[in-house]
Order: structure tokens, then C-alpha cells, then sequence
């Protein structure tokens, strides 16, 4: 293998295949020959995931959540040092997965949408 020869990561595979059942969806779309539910679960199946900021994580959790990082931990199901991390900023580390998608519900939608 050269130097300038890329090797495709199982992510960036994923990615591509991602990206290119969306525009296939938007395709179908665009003729009428898919749902509206079917084309929002596609949408929200395909598109990359959020990145949340350390501000962001600290803009959600006083401003839309109004909680301790205790609480906000628990409502999360993740540690408290978790949160830390997310909201330190020069720790490298952010929400991903369920979290991520758990922050995105907060932000749009309020902590009345996951709390029970």
C-alpha cells in the first residue's frame, strides 16, 4: 500500500452508505413514493450524529434542563465525571451515541421528553 492510497475505515463506509440510502430516500421522496413517517425515521436513521461542545453540553443542562451535573448525570444514565468531561474543555471528550441523542431530544424538545 502507498502513502497515497486511503484505506476505508468500516465508519467511512458506513458513512457513505448512510449518505447514499438518504439521497436515495430524498430521491423517492421527491416523486411522492414514500411516506412522510417512513422518510422522517430515514432522516433521522442517516444523519450524523451531533456534536455537542462543552458550551453546548453547559447551555443544555442550566438552560433547557435547569439541573445539577448530579441530576443531569442520572437523567443521562452516564457517572457524574462523564458530564465533567463533556462540559471541561480542554478534556477531548464528548457525547456520543444515546447521549448525543439524548442531549439533541433536550435541546429541541425540553427534559419533559425524556423524563419520566
Amino acid at each position: 500500500m502507498t502513502e497515497r492510497t486511503k484505506r476505508k475505515t468500516p465508519e467511512s463506509e458506513d458513512r457513505r452508505m448512510l449518505d447514499e440510502m438518504l439521497e436515495m430516500a430524498n430521491a423517492l421522496d421527491a416523486h411522492g413514493l414514500i411516506t412522510k413517517p417512513d422518510m422522517m425515521q430515514i432522516r433521522g436513521l442517516c444523519q450524523k450524529p451531533p456534536v455537542f461542545t462543552p458550551k453546548k453540553v453547559v447551555q443544555i443542562r442550566k438552560g433547557k434542563a435547569n439541573m445539577s451535573q448530579s441530576v443531569f448525570a442520572a437523567l443521562l444514565n452516564v457517572s457524574v465525571s462523564t458530564v465533567q468531561k463533556w462540559e471541561a474543555p480542554d478534556s477531548g471528550k464528548h457525547p456520543s451515541g444515546a447521549a448525543a441523542k439524548l442531549l439533541q431530544v433536550i435541546e429541541r424538545k425540553g427534559v419533559e421528553a425524556i423524563a419520566v
